[in-house]
C-alpha cells in the first residue's frame, strides 16, 4: 500500500521552480531518502507533504488523504524540522506533554505515550531536566520522540543529523532504524550526506534543481555505474580522455583536472591505463581505485559533485533572499 503519492508536484516562487514536476510513490513501512544538495528542493517537497506549503501545480496524497485536507493529513504525520524547535526552558517531559495537548490526547494516554517514546530514544533519566541542559544529540532524539507522540503513520525527518559530529550522527541513525522497525512507521528522510542515505534508506530519490534525477535502492544506483572507478590526476586530462578508447572502458568524466574512468575490473585496468598514458607521453600525478558510491552516481547524472551544487545553491539562495523570497 502506498503511504505517499506525488503526481507532477510543483512549487514555484516568483517564477523559480523549487520543486519541478516530481512524480513519486513511497510504500507503507519504507525508510525512504530524498538525497541532494542544499537548495535542491528537498525541504520544499517535505513542506508541501506536511501541508505547510501549498503546491503551485500537481497533487499529492499522504496516508491516502489529499494534502489539500490539511487537518486530516496533519493527524497522520510527525515531523522533525531541520532547525531546532524545542522549548529550552521546559523539561523534556513538558515538551512532550505540550505536543500531546495540541493533538487533544487525554491525560492518561499522554502520560503513557511519553514514557514509551522516552524509553524508545533512551531519555527516561533526562525527562525532568530542562532541555537547555541537553546535548545536541539528546535534543534531536527528544524531537524524534515528540514527532512520535501522537502515533503518526508517517514521520518526516528533515536533515536530522545536520551539523552533528560523526559519533552523534551514527547514534541518530541507529534510533531512526529502531523506530522504523519497532514503531512500524514510514520514514521519509531528507539529507545531503551520501553515507547517511546509503546506510539508512531502502530506496533513494536523488534530487537536483527540483527534479528527481535517479530513483532506486542504494545498491542498484551504485551498480548502475557499471563497475569500478579509476581516478587519474594529470595535467593532460583532456588528452588522456581522448586516447583512452579501448572497449573495456565503460565511461569517463572529467572534473577539475581529474579523469574518472569506469571499468569492469579496476585491478587489471589500472596497469593498462597507465601503459596507454605512458605511450602517449602523459604524466599521471596520482591514481586511485574505488568502488562506486552515491557521490559517483550524482556526478554521473549531473557532471558535478554534490559539494559544487551546494555552493551554487548558496549563491542562488542569496539572490532569492535579495528578491524577498525564502525557502
Amino acid at each position: 500500500m502506498a503511504a505517499i503519492e506525488l503526481v507532477n508536484l510543483t512549487k514555484k516562487f516568483n517564477g523559480f521552480a523549487a520543486v519541478d514536476g516530481i512524480t513519486l510513490t513511497i510504500q507503507e513501512g519504507e525508510l525512504f531518502g530524498l538525497l541532494g544538495p542544499n537548495g535542491a528542493g528537498k525541504t520544499t517537497t517535505i513542506s508541501m507533504l506536511a501541508t505547510m506549503l501549498k503546491p503551485t501545480t500537481g497533487s499529492a496524497t499522504v496516508n491516502g488523504v489529499s494534502i489539500a485536507q490539511e487537518d486530516a493529513v496533519r493527524k497522520s504525520i510527525g515531523i522533525v524540522f531541520q532547525d531546532p524547535s524545542l522549548d529550552d526552558e521546559l523539561t523534556g517531559e513538558e515538551n512532550l506533554d505540550f505536543h500531546g495537548r495540541l493533538y487533544h490526547m487525554p491525560k492518561t494516554v499522554r502520560e503513557q505515550r511519553m514514557q514509551e517514546v522516552l524509553r524508545l530514544v533512551e531519555l527516561e533519566d533526562k525527562a525532568r531536566q530542562q532541555v537547555k541542559t541537553y546535548s545536541g544529540g539528546m535534543k534531536r532524539r527528544l524531537e524524534i520522540a515528540r514527532g512520535l507522540m501522537h502515533r503518526p503513520k508517517i514521520l518526516f525527518l528533515d536533515e536530522p543529523t545536520l551539523g552533528m559530529d560523526p559519533q552523534t550522527r551514527r547514534s541518530i541513525w541507529e534510533y531512526t532504524q529502531k523506530l522504523n522497525k519497532q514503531e512500524k512507521v514510514t520514514i521519509v528522510l531528507t539529507t545531503h550526506y551520501m553515507e547517511e542515505a546509503d546506510y539508512l534508506c531502502g530506496r533513494i530519490a536523488i534530487i537536483d534543481k527540483g527534479k528527481i534525477i535517479a530513483l532506486d535502492t542504494p545498491a542498484n544506483l551504485k551498480n548502475s555505474m557499471g563497475g569500478d572507478i579509476v581516478m587519474l590526476e594529470t595535467p593532460d586530462a583532456e588528452k588522456l580522455k581522448g586516447v583512452l578508447t579501448p572497449a573495456w572502458i565503460k565511461g569517463m568524466k572529467l572534473l577539475d583536472g581529474t579523469l574518472s574512468v569506469t571499468v569492469s575490473n579496476g585491478e587489471t585496468a589500472v596497469p593498462k591505463i597507465l601503459d596507454i598514458a605512458r605511450l602517449h607521453g602523459i604524466a599521471i600525478r596520482a591514481v586511485s581505485l574505488k568502488k562506486p558510491n552515491l557521490e559517483d552516481v550524482f556526478i554521473h547524472y549531473t557532471g558535478r559533485t554534490i559539494r559544487e551544487e551546494e555552493a551554487s545553491a548558496v549563491d542562488t539562495m542569496r539572490l532569492r533572499m535579495k528578491m524577498g523570497w525564502r525557502r
